[in-house]
C-alpha cells in the first residue's frame, strides 16, 4: 500500500503519521520525506506492507495533519496513458516496447498523431492509432478533436512524445498536471523551436533534454527529470540531433517511471521527486 501526503509543515508530522500507522498495525517498508523550508511545505511517500480500509485511514490521518493536507492512499498501481506524436519515432518506439514487455508501469491506451507517419509502428504493437490532422479550419477544432479522443480513453496521463504542436491554455486546462512533455533542450536554455540549432550556433559544450508537466507557459512547466551529455566543436547540428534523440528517450523514460510510481509531487511550479 502506498500513502502519499503533502501539507503545511509543522513539528511532529513524521511522528504523528508513523504513530497512526503503528496504531493501525501497519508495517512501514520505506519512507521518503522532505520539507521545503522556503514554502513551509511537507512531503512524504510511504510504502506500507499491509493493507487497510483506506477511507478509515485517510479519516484518521486528517485528524492529525494540518487542514490543507492532501492525502492519497493506494493510487492506481498501473496508470492508463494516451500518447500524442507527430513524426519522430524514437520516444514512441521506446514507450511501445516498454508497454509490450510490461515494464512501463502503465498501459498505452492509444496513440494520436497529427501525421500518419507513426501509424504503422502502432499497428505492429496492436495499439489503436488516431490520425487527427492539424490542417483543420481552426486550431480550436483540431484541439477539440484531440481532447474528445483522449477523454474517450479516460487516461491518467497524456504523454507528448515529440508532439510538435503548441497547445492552447484551453486545451491544457482540461488536463491539468496530466500532460507530460519531453523537450529537446536542458531547460530553461533554448526554449521553443530548433533548440539544437540554437545550441550549435551558441557553441555549447553540453546538450540535454527535459521532461516536464505542461502548463500555459511554453516549456516552463514543473520539471520532472533532466540529463545532459557533452558535445564539442566537431559536432554539427545533425550530430547534436542524433545524440539528442538518445538522451530524449532516456529522460522521458525516467520521468514516466517516476510519475507512474507516484514519486513526483508538484507544488507551485516546482517538483519534489523521490527517486
Amino acid at each position: 500500500m502506498i500513502v502519499i501526503i503533502q501539507c503545511r509543515d509543522q513539528v511532529g508530522l513524521v511522528a504523528a503519521i508513523s504513530g497512526e500507522l503503528t496504531h493501525a498495525k501497519l508495517n512501514i517498508i520505506s519512507m521518503d520525506e522532505y520539507v521545503d523550508k522556503a514554502n513551509n511545505r511537507f512531503f512524504v511517500r510511504l510504502d506500507v506492507e499491509q493493507t487497510i480500509n483506506k477511507q478509515q485511514l485517510e479519516f484518521e490521518l486528517k485528524q492529525l495533519l494540518p487542514d490543507d493536507a492532501v492525502i492519497t492512499i493506494n493510487p492506481v498501481p498501473e496508470k492508463k496513458v494516451v500518447v500524442l506524436v507527430t513524426k519522430e519515432y524514437h520516444c514512441l518506439a521506446d514507450i511501445l516496447v516498454r508497454n509490450y514487455f510490461k515494464t512501463l508501469s502503465a498501459t498505452v491506451q492509444a496513440v494520436i498523431g497529427n501525421h500518419t507517419t507513426l501509424q504503422d509502428i502502432c499497428v505492429r504493437f496492436d495499439i489503436p492509432f488516431h490520425y487527427i490532422s492539424h490542417e483543420q479550419e481552426s486550431k480550436q477544432h483540431f484541439e477539440n478533436a484531440i481532447a474528445q479522443t483522449i477523454k474517450g480513453y479516460n487516461p491518467d496521463y497524456v504523454v507528448l512524445a515529440k508532439f510538435m504542436r503548441i497547445l492552447s491554455p484551453t486545451f491544457v486546462a482540461q488536463f491539468t498536471m496530466r500532460l507530460i512533455n519531453i523537450h529537446h533542450s536542458f531547460l530553461p536554455a533554448f526554449v521553443g523551436a530548433s533548440p539544437y540549432r540554437q545550441a550549435y550556433e551558441r557553441g555549447v559544450k553540453l546538450i540535454g533534454a527535459t521532461a516536464h508537466f505542461v502548463t500555459n507557459d511554453l516549456d516552463e512547466g514543473p520539471i520532472i527529470a533532466q540529463q545532459t551529455i557533452p558535445v564539442n566543436h566537431t559536432f554539427t547540428t545533425t550530430d547534436m540531433v542524433k545524440a539528442g534523440r538518445e538522451i530524449e528517450t532516456a529522460v522521458l523514460a525516467k520521468a514516466l517511471q517516476l510519475v507512474f510510481d507516484d514519486r513526483v509531487f508538484v507544488y507551485k511550479n516546482k517538483t519534489v521527486v523521490f527517486e
